[in-house]
């Protein structure tokens, strides 16, 4: 039996065509499939959101803008900025609600997590994108890690966040060398092992613990946070250093009580014996 080519149908597409299609080009020697959505929760932030959106890569599949009841033009700039953005309101209160909501609204295999006020980079985006399709399930940003930096911490907020750091790092097992940084990347999928519960800025403390927890691959990505742009921020080192600490404290006990759990489970034999 011989086997040959058969010629396309004059009105069937091309398959490279679509293959081509589904990738998206991120520069001259790396191309990704997978959507990429990018979650921005939002508040007043129309003054920052240009500098925002300068950054953001083109080949991003979407943005979702989650918008906290702002008061200024901050849908309106945003839809501006970039016409098919996303734009959720949120009917919570808090950072953690805001992030949670954004990523209910997400249809891209892959979610990316950028602040409003200008402190973070768009074209950092790359790196995380290029960790998780490497094979990581979850790349944390840290200002900490070798060619990362800070514009925007006092001494005693880099003390706080060395020191839960630190807890995190012995009491979970994991390796951190940033804890409270909310620039982030992780597959959607994460997202069923994680169980997000909370509504303020632990919420990266809980997302790192938890990820952590459910054993997934982490990589750490060096970022440079940069100052605020415009306006102040809603960051409250000492109310929420406490909140991040109460996080640590019941993920800890929670942790404890399922071990218990678990050496208190029955053993039950007999699966596969032959009688």
């Amino acid at each position: 039996m011989s086997s040959y080519l058969r010629p396309a149908d004059a009105g069937q597409e091309d398959p490279l065509n679509k293959i081509s299609r589904d990738y998206r080009p991120i520069s001259t020697h790396l191309a990704i499939t997978p959507p990429v959505s990018v979650v921005i929760p939002a508040m007043n932030e129309a003054e920052n959101l240009p500098y925002v959106f300068k950054t953001l890569p083109d080949w991003i599949h979407e943005v979702v803008l989650v918008d906290g009841n702002s008061t200024d033009d901050t849908v309106a700039v945003a839809r501006e900025l970039w016409p098919g953005v996303k734009v959720v309101s949120q009917l919570g209160k808090g950072k953690g609600d805001a992030l949670i909501t954004g990523f209910a609204a997400c249809t891209g295999d892959i979610i990316v997590m950028v602040d409003a006020d200008g402190s973070a980079d768009g074209s950092e985006i790359v790196s995380y994108v290029s960790a998780l399709v490497s094979g990581a399930d979850f790349a944390k940003g840290s200002r900490f890690a070798n060619g990362g930096g800070t514009d925007d911490m006092t001494p005693i907020r880099k003390l706080g966040n060395h020191v839960l750091c630190s807890v995190v790092n012995a009491k979970f097992g994991a390796r951190y060398t940033d804890l409270c940084y909310g620039y982030n990347a992780f597959w959607r999928h994460c997202l069923d092992k994680i169980e997000l519960d909370c509504t303020g800025f632990e919420v990266e403390t809980l997302m790192n613990i938890r990820v952590v927890k459910a054993g997934l691959k982490v990589q750490e990505i060096p970022s440079h946070e940069y100052l605020r742009i415009h306006g102040a921020s809603n960051l409250r080192a000492v109310r929420d250093g406490i909140r991040v600490l109460k996080v640590i404290l019941a993920e800890r006990s929670n942790r404890r009580r399922q071990q218990a759990r678990s050496r208190r489970l029955p053993f039950r034999s007999g699966q596969g014996e032959a009688s």
